[in-house]
């Protein structure tokens, strides 16, 4: 059998040296950066589907990070290089981005210009480079982590004051949502923004998406100190595609709407957990296939699932959150439909293993699974993860430790 390969964080010198090098390969002698910032990719503990359902979800930041250099312009040209994109130079002017108007990775990062021009900040053109540890397309959030990298760089060298305290960073959490959804067109909620932005070392973050709320409302940090509990957060990047702009996500988005207008509430969060199966029962005849009913029990399970799994946590027995995690997974592969079979895989070996609770992360449809496992289990759990991996004749996954890390800001 194979041996697990370990995805490591770079450090924040590392970050910073490969993105400064990158600059000058790409402008070459035309000056340095103004500075590096870098932000968290994010992994969600439960609460999967909710935020657009005005629900709650548990996110923290990973300590991978996107690292971007920045060289604020004086006319309106945006110009970006990637070395995850090798010998391409994205280019547009700040007056031609709009929705439909832009594409390619380059939307995303344009996109959080043009949002923050939106709500009436001044924005100039900007030079920048982009390097990342966060696994692309694993479910991990590296969109939002590129987007919330370019928010507090584009905030620094504007002088908006934003990313000072919690509710400009909230401010900014808007902006790259705009972004992404706007610009991008990838239709996803906030949670990701959120936790790339306002989570802290230690802690999760609680994103309760219900209507009403303000954005600074919307977040709070609830204390998540795995090493205290002599637990690990072992994430499994199953490396089966993932993708949140085929149409899957908003196909479940859709559904969700629907349902809530044909109940008769704003979202799905006012649904009352005590009486769903008399909710469920009143879609029935709009509901031939049973489809709208499934979605709606995850919604609000999850939920309720999200709020005990807090519960325990703050209370400092996150030892006891496995069977809420097995369940979220259960729900997840068959109520919303949005698992696969390597996430299963990982699930059911993990647990097999000895792990606390495991589930998929993130939007499904392939990307990654997390599993909560004692300290002195980890390597125990990631081979037998790898073994049956390796026995079903799949392409070999990547493993992370995600210890709860730092938001978003300026690294050198």
């Amino acid at each position: 059998m194979s041996t697990p390969e370990w995805l490591e964080s770079w450090s924040d010198d590392e970050g910073a040296r490969r993105v400064r090098d990158l600059f000058a390969r790409v402008f070459g002698d035309d000056g340095a950066p103004d500075g590096v910032w870098s932000a968290p990719g994010r992994v969600n503990l439960i609460g999967e589907h909710t935020d657009y359902n005005g629900g709650l979800a548990l996110p923290t930041a990973l300590p991978h990070r996107t690292y971007v250099a920045l060289r604020h312009r004086d006319d309106d040209v945006v110009r970006l290089g990637s070395a995850q994109a090798p010998g391409e130079l994205w280019t547009a002017r700040l007056a031609d981005v709009a929705p439909g108007a832009v594409t390619g990775w380059g939307a995303y990062v344009a996109g959080v210009a043009w949002a923050l021009a939106q709500d009436s900040h001044p924005v100039r053109g900007f030079d920048a480079v982009v390097d990342s540890c966060v696994p692309f397309g694993a479910g991990l959030s590296s969109s939002a982590a590129l987007e919330c990298a370019v928010a507090v760089a584009l905030d620094e060298t504007g002088d908006l004051g934003l990313a000072a305290d919690d509710a400009g960073r909230a401010a900014l959490v808007t902006a790259c949502v705009r972004a992404e959804n706007e610009i991008a067109g990838a239709p996803t909620g906030g949670m990701d923004q959120a936790a790339s932005l306002r989570a802290t070392a230690g802690h999760a973050l609680l994103v309760d998406s219900r209507p009403g709320l303000s954005a600074l409302e919307s977040g709070t940090p609830v204390p998540f100190d795995l090493a205290a509990a002599g637990l690990t957060l072992l994430v499994v990047d199953t490396r089966a595609e993932h993708a949140l702009v085929d149409g899957q996500y908003a196909e479940r988005r859709a559904t969700c709407e629907r349902a809530a207008a044909l109940l008769g509430v704003e979202t799905l969060r006012d649904v009352d957990p005590a009486r769903l199966d008399e909710t469920l029962a009143a879609l029935g005849p709009h509901d031939p296939d049973g489809v709208l009913a499934r979605r709606v029990r995850h919604v609000v399970t999850e939920i309720d699932r999200t709020a005990r799994f807090r519960d325990l946590v703050a209370a400092g027995r996150a030892d006891e959150v496995g069977p809420l995690m097995v369940a979220s997974h259960t729900s997840l592969r068959d109520d919303y439909e949005v698992s696969a079979r390597e996430l299963d895989l990982v699930v059911d070996a993990a647990v097999a293993a000895g792990a606390l609770g495991a589930r998929m992360t993130g939007g499904g449809f392939g990307g990654s699974a997390i599993a909560l496992v004692r300290a002195d289990a980890v390597d125990t759990v990631a081979a037998a993860v790898q073994d049956a991996f390796d026995a079903a004749g799949l392409r070999a996954p990547g493993f992370l430790l995600a210890p709860p890390s730092a938001p978003a800001g300026r690294t050198a």
